[in-house]
């Protein structure tokens, strides 16, 4: 493949995360932030935030840390999981994020490689699949000699290492009037070479790694994103995406850039009602929201009864050749679809608008690869869904789309001062002031993945169009080279289907094997229903899996993908799971993508299994 470099007008970042918040603290009284506490929502106003970042930073060295000491965060998104991570940059230390999913193994891993002194933890408010976060970090404290204290937002201590968030702030107050000035003096001291935080990857491939990341990358993306213009100050954002992740730290850096009123969700399982009671104008999100969205409005709309279920029909298929026609390049149907849109598309469309707050102007994916159908879906309610690009290693933003020139199936330019291009190989490489300073303590990653030069290898495949628009085709360690030698991209195949309201999650599997299978779990909502129209009593989860009824519909479903794929890339047989991926069970990561070497690993009996006797051709 020819290579292709894009390289933007450059733009230098000035400052870091902590001098924005002084920034903006110089409109004291300005709303910064909303959230929840006890049944109600409350304003914070950005000089109330700046006053306990000051505290919490100052309570940190009473308590000893030092310059450059790792101070861990295990807590799900929330205001204060942002002050003390601010805090953390103001004492000069490194924050190291843990996802509020992680299992206790994984916590202890992530503080002994870090070598973390200091964890913040928000509750120990059980999960449906997991204890509270506090159980599970005590359970591994024996384990990791370097921890001193553990910090806690919320609930009663327990021990002598550790004391409550209250105390702390408590603490901080009085140091810090004692010396006031001393916040500034060591803001003005970061320097941006400095490390910030280590995020560790979500390891879908192997162990996860430790990403150093630092003050002038974060400055970097704040002003980057700004001058995009995917949000503004006037804006109120939905923020419910794990901070751990760099999706969601540049949500963070943008709004210390940009001053725009940061919405935080209660949790995910109450973001529907929290859009209702809050009514943001924009909203990033995994392309997993925007996947469930669409097939509940499927499902939904087709169910329906009589004229209105056969009008929703007659729509949905007018859209798959609008789908197709806008794929190929050629001019959808006109005058069908103008008539479904006023008759359908319409109705969907301010349903929508009610169950978003109905303010939603803009939506913002990232994190994995958008499905360009449901890409298209979205395209022709009216609504705007950016699509960026990045990696942990490159500060997350790498890519966007810009909202007046959005290119659907493209990730977008590269950001202003990005280069980004294209490897003989199809690899995408990347330079530029976003990337990573490399891997900690792992020397031959950060030599096998980053270039003298600066360049960085992502491990995605791609190309870039004349208009310097990124176009992501595959994950190149994903890439299936089938025993006949064909090269097959199994996230193409795996987003299809799951534009199926039946189907929940895919992992397509056949590297060195004659043919292509695949392990597939439902959605148990649909699952349902299709087994009670049959005049099936579904029992459990597990049960309804087992159903022949319902490996038929799914059959149908591979049967109609296989129709539109190369002979050699068709999925000949497949599973269904009795229980669905999730990331407390270890399949899934944090944005929701199928960690494909540990699902290989774990259910390689299974995938065994599909081969016996390799009989299909």
């Amino acid at each position: 493949m020819r290579a292709e470099t894009q390289l933007a007008t450059s733009t230098t970042p000035v400052g870091n995360l902590v001098e924005l918040l002084l920034q903006r603290a110089q409109s004291p009284a300005k709303v910064a932030a909303s959230w929840k506490t006890e049944g109600r929502w409350e304003d914070v106003a950005w000089g109330g935030i700046l006053e306990d970042v000051k505290a919490l930073s100052a309570g940190l060295l009473a308590r000893g840390v030092k310059p450059g000491d790792r101070v861990a965060i295990f807590a799900d998104t929330s205001l204060r999981w942002v002050m003390c991570d601010l805090a953390i940059a103001a004492a000069r230390a490194i924050t190291v994020p843990i996802y509020a999913s992680n299992t206790p193994d994984e916590v202890r891993y992530i503080l002994n490689h870090s070598e973390a002194s200091f964890v913040f933890v928000d509750h120990d408010e059980k999960t449906p699949k997991q204890a509270g976060r506090a159980t599970r970090l005590r359970q591994k404290l024996a384990e990791c000699p370097g921890v001193r204290e553990v910090v806690l937002f919320e609930g009663p201590v327990s021990g002598n290492a550790e004391l409550t968030l209250a105390d702390l702030l408590a603490q901080g107050r009085q140091a810090h009037e004692a010396r006031p000035e001393s916040f500034e003096e060591r803001v003005r001291s970061v320097k941006m070479e400095d490390t910030c935080c280590i995020i560790y990857t979500s390891g879908t491939t192997g162990d996860p790694k430790g990403v150093l990341l630092t003050h002038g990358n974060w400055a970097y993306e704040a002003n980057g994103v700004k001058g995009v213009g995917v949000m503004a100050p006037s804006d109120s954002v939905m923020m419910f995406l794990p901070l751990a992740h760099s999706f969601g730290k540049v949500v963070m850096a943008a709004w210390l850039s940009m001053g725009f009123r940061m919405v935080f969700a209660e949790n995910t399982d109450k973001l529907l009602a929290n859009l209702m009671e809050t009514h943001p104008t924009i909203l990033p999100a995994v392309p997993r929201v925007f996947e469930k969205v669409y097939n509940g409005v499927v499902t939904n709309g087709s169910s329906a009864p009589g004229l209105k279920g056969r009008l929703f029909r007659w729509a949905l298929s007018l859209f798959d050749e609008y789908v197709e026609a806008k794929t190929q390049g050629r001019e959808p149907p006109h005058v069908g679809l103008a008539l479904a849109r006023k008759l359908v598309f319409s109705k969907v469309r301010a349903t929508l608008d009610e169950k978003l707050g109905g303010n939603m102007r803009l939506f913002v994916s990232g994190g994995a690869p958008l499905s360009r159908k449901i890409a298209w879906f979205f395209d022709l309610l009216g609504y705007k869904v950016v699509e960026g690009y990045g990696l942990t290693e490159t500060s997350a933003a790498t890519c966007v789309n810009p909202p007046e020139k959005i290119k659907i199936g493209t990730v977008g330019p590269p950001l202003p001062g990005t280069e980004v291009k294209i490897a003989p190989d199809g690899e995408i490489l990347i330079r530029g002031p976003g990337v990573m300073k490399g891997y900690y303590k792992n020397d031959a990653a950060t030599e096998a993945d980053l270039e003298p030069d600066g360049w960085y290898h992502t491990g995605d495949i791609g190309e870039v169009d004349a208009e310097g628009y990124v176009r992501i085709t595959d994950r190149k360690k994903d890439i299936i080279v089938t025993a006949g030698g064909k090269n097959v991209a199994p996230q193409n195949i795996e987003n299809t289907l799951k534009t199926f309201p039946l189907i929940s999650q895919a992992m397509v599997h056949g590297d060195k094997r004659k043919y292509l299978v695949a392990l597939i779990t439902v959605a148990e909502e649909p699952a349902r229903k299709l087994l009670t129209d049959k005049g099936v009593t579904p029992g459990s989860y597990a049960e309804l899996c087992r159903r022949p009824e319902l490996h038929a519909a799914v059959q149908e479903i591979l049967d109609k993908v296989n129709t539109e794929l190369p002979s050699y890339s068709t999925l000949k047989r497949f599973v269904v799971m009795d229980s669905d991926f999730s990331q407390e069970t270890g399949e899934l990561t944090p944005s929701l993508k199928v960690k494909r070497k540990h699902v290989s690993l774990k259910f390689k009996a299974l995938l065994d299994g599909l081969y016996e006797g390799d009989s299909p051709d």
